[in-house]
């Protein structure tokens, strides 16, 4: 395999977040398509061959599971920080989906628990990388009921291992611009000697 540099630089520049309000409604993603992102994804580096990403794919009904379950986790476990547009937002964001990847971390104590999460984020990545020659867009969140052990235990999640977000998948309608991040040279220090 060969690539010119200048054709790399600029497709990993070119990463972005697309959001739910740029998605196509009703046109679905394939599950081959999905099942090659996620071969992808699953060639991420890890240590120790510790290989701890787990993924929980919601389509068509599961998409209904989804919405009406983390609503109802969220509104149980909020306590007094519920707001009710965000219940309304848990329970029709995912129907705007053509698929939704809970992204899981299934913890090995073999490694430092920072090794394992940085191979899921990898793991990311290569999903966010995968998207663009498919006409696919997506975002990975971290919000709703991430944090919340009801939703570890609702996915089959032990008390070691973490729910680390969910990637929401679509084809896109609308073209976002890309994030033009600060300057490189800001957060780089040289050691020459």
């Amino acid at each position: 395999m060969s690539f010119l540099p200048e054709q790399i630089n600029e497709y990993i520049r070119a990463r972005r977040s697309v959001f739910v309000d740029q998605f196509e409604q009703g046109k679905q993603i394939p599950d081959e398509i999905i099942l090659e992102i996620l071969e992808n994804a699953n060639n991420a580096p890890t240590h120790k061959v510790t290989e701890p990403w787990r993924f929980v794919v919601f389509s068509g009904n599961g998409l209904k599971t989804l919405a009406t379950q983390q609503a109802a986790i969220y509104k149980e476990h909020a306590g007094s920080k519920f707001k009710q547009n965000k219940y309304d937002k848990l329970q029709t964001s995912p129907l705007q989906c053509s698929h939704i990847i809970a992204i899981c971390m299934n913890r090995n104590t073999a490694v430092p628990e920072m090794e394992e999460i940085a191979a899921v984020a990898c793991a990311v990545e290569n999903i966010y990388l995968s998207l663009p020659p498919y006409g696919i867009g997506g975002y990975w969140s971290t919000g709703g009921v991430t944090y919340m052990d009801a939703a570890k235990q609702w996915l089959g999640l032990s008390n070691d291992d973490k729910l680390m977000g969910f990637f929401f998948l679509g084809y896109i309608k609308t073209v976002s611009v890309p994030r033009r991040p600060g300057p490189v040279t800001e957060k780089i220090t040289w050691i020459r000697e």
